[in-house]
């Protein structure tokens, strides 16, 4: 499982820990759309890897001083950009 960078392994305060914001900030970005955290049993946000990462690379981009919903917009278009060039050369392999 914690192999698995999907795997909600993070409390949102660990995880706003590991990447230098606070809970807010996270929370913000879950506003935005750009990560979605699963709920535990008791209602808790629980973050992944994956999710962490998204992150991360939003605070970068904010701290270079770009307001947060464009950061949101510029990371969902470099995720999308990336699938489908992956899938691209999926399918020049075949």
């Amino acid at each position: 499982m914690l192999d698995d960078e999907d795997y909600p392994a993070y409390t949102m305060g660990r995880a706003a820990e590991i990447i230098g914001v606070t809970q807010d900030f996270l929370r913000r970005l879950g506003e935005a759309k750009l990560i979605n955290p699963q709920r535990s049993a008791g209602g808790h946000r629980r973050y992944s890897r994956y999710q962490l990462r998204l992150a991360a690379r939003a605070r970068e981009i904010c701290d270079q001083g770009t307001p947060l919903e464009a950061a949101c917009r510029i990371i969902i278009l470099e995720d999308q950009l990336e699938e489908a060039l992956r899938q691209n050369n999926r399918h020049e392999r075949n």
